[in-house]
């Protein structure tokens, strides 16, 4: 396999055609050469390139991030600290949305489970997520204390 169509590049590695072709407007993938009939023509290297990228996005790494983690990794003898420090920011950035997920799912749940069935009108699901008349006055969002307490009051009831 010494050369690849974009096809057979992006089969190989999971990637529609159009996201192949947006990696190289962004400069991920180096531009290949092109055969007699102007295709696009890939070497073994983009492949192993193309699904490091994938990895990483896979992953949830930024474009940036990818782009910076590539540019290391091809200077082999370069101290490795700064790969360290994107992918220690990275998961700090996945523990806050965590942290995030975890809160709105208790908030969700806990609407849920004021629901004591009946009648659209007095649902209690639709209740809490309907603006409070303050809001709708002045346009503001929920201050999170009065979000719990429209939880606690429709808990209650």
């Amino acid at each position: 396999m010494t050369h690849l169509t974009i096809g057979k590049l992006a089969a190989a590695t999971g990637t529609k055609v159009e996201t192949v072709r947006y990696y190289e407007r962004a400069g991920l993938i180096p531009a290949p050469a092109r055969t007699e009939g102007n295709y696009r023509s890939y070497r073994p290297q983009d492949l192993e390139r193309l699904r490091f990228i994938r990895r990483t996005r896979d992953l949830g790494f930024s474009l940036d991030e990818v782009r910076a983690l590539l540019d290391m990794a091809e200077q082999r003898d370069r101290d490795c600290g700064t790969v360290d420090a994107i992918a220690t920011g990275h998961l700090e950035e996945i523990d806050r949305k965590i942290a995030d997920l975890t809160m709105l799912r208790r908030e969700l749940s806990a609407v849920i489970e004021s629901c004591s069935g009946g009648t659209v009108a007095d649902c209690r699901i639709l209740e809490a997520f309907a603006p409070t008349p303050s809001e709708v006055r002045d346009g503001s969002p929920p201050a999170e204390n009065s979000r719990e307490s429209r939880q606690s009051s429709s808990a209650a009831g």
